[in-house]
């Protein structure tokens, strides 16, 4: 009995394989440890592996590929319509089973070890920053309740922390004053750390060309291209610009019902990181345009005098997204559009 099509229910440790035979006939829904699965997919002939783009999924993905299977993965959220009653392993099993035969079935790219190792500084520096922003927080609390404040900023907050280690720090109490200072030394530490990833990334990022074709389009910087370039790699799985905007989370929600179109709010239903970097990308070019006005585009500065602050950079990151696809597509660098 030739098995063409597996879904597989990835876990920490016992994973459940659903196969089914070319007419449609369950031929095994079993359990598998995880030092069974490469040795129970080596004695299968190959065929269509299907798995929820999940933690491990990629490396699973690339393990199967090298013994001859066709691997599919597919966003949880697409595969959750095809769950039947009840949720099981052996459900969940079957249901990534039939959901990667579906002809409409949008798939994830397999990502190379090489996007994985970028991935992770990335990961790793988001995790830092959330950290520092925490510390930061915490000291101005603390340092608050004594009559001190700290004004916003990072650099202001590096600066303080850097005196609290001289004799011109605030007069605190002792018990005060050891949690503060303790306090600004993980911050300073983890400060410098930020900054040898970011150093690390900036050197992996110079040897990729298409970081470099993104890092000529406005508002993208080598942090947020090599972080695209990492998490997309190419752009052949998007038709349209669009597309690629939609994937992020940028494209308005469309609630529409009896032939009238609704628009609401962007989706969020992307990449957060992704999408956190582009609309920061984008603040930092509205920051521009107004301290140098001179140097602004004309459809800038038109849409920064019909809109919010917030909105416009939202819609600048979208429009900046759909470049970001062409510049991919076609292998080119962005050119300005010349002024009428």
């Amino acid at each position: 009995m030739q098995v063409t099509t597996i879904g597989l229910d990835l876990a920490k440790n016992i994973f459940q394989a659903h196969g089914v035979t070319a007419d449609g006939k369950v031929a095994f829904n079993r359990a598998l440890r995880r030092g069974q699965v490469l040795a129970f997919f080596a004695k299968l002939k190959p065929c269509l592996v299907g798995m929820e783009a999940c933690g491990t999924s990629h490396y699973w993905g690339r393990e199967l590929t090298k013994l001859g299977h066709e691997v599919r993965l597919m966003p949880p959220i697409y595969v959750k319509p095809y769950v039947k009653r009840g949720k099981t392993d052996a459900a969940d099993a079957a249901a990534i089973c039939e959901a990667v035969t579906r002809p409409t079935m949008r798939f994830v790219p397999i990502k190379t070890p090489e996007q994985q190792a970028l991935l992770s500084q990335h990961r790793a520096r988001q995790l830092m920053i959330g950290q520092r922003t925490q510390l930061s927080n915490m000291i101005r609390g603390l340092i608050g309740e004594f009559g001190y404040i700290v004004p916003k900023g990072l650099n202001h907050i590096r600066t303080f922390a850097e005196t609290m280690k001289t004799s011109d720090a605030p007069r605190l109490p002792a018990a005060a004053r050891e949690v503060i200072v303790s306090l600004c030394e993980q911050l300073l530490a983890l400060d410098r750390r930020i900054g040898v990833l970011e150093k690390q990334i900036f050197a992996t990022s110079r040897k990729d060309e298409r970081v470099k074709l993104l890092e000529t389009i406005p508002g993208i910087g080598p942090v947020t291209a090599s972080a695209i370039v990492a998490t997309v790699g190419t752009p052949d799985q998007f038709k349209t610009g669009r597309e690629f905007a939609a994937w992020v989370g940028l494209t308005p929600l469309n609630k529409s019902s009896g032939g009238k179109e609704r628009l609401g709010r962007i989706s969020k239903m992307g990449d957060r990181y992704l999408r956190q970097l582009l609309v920061a990308g984008m603040t930092a070019r509205v920051r521009a345009a107004r301290t140098r006005p001179d140097r602004v585009e004309p459809w800038l500065a038109s849409l920064l005098e019909r809109k919010p602050v917030r909105l416009a950079t939202v819609a600048m990151a979208n429009k900046a997204a759909r470049i970001i696809w062409a510049v991919l597509t076609r292998g080119e660098p962005y050119k300005q559009p010349v002024a009428a």
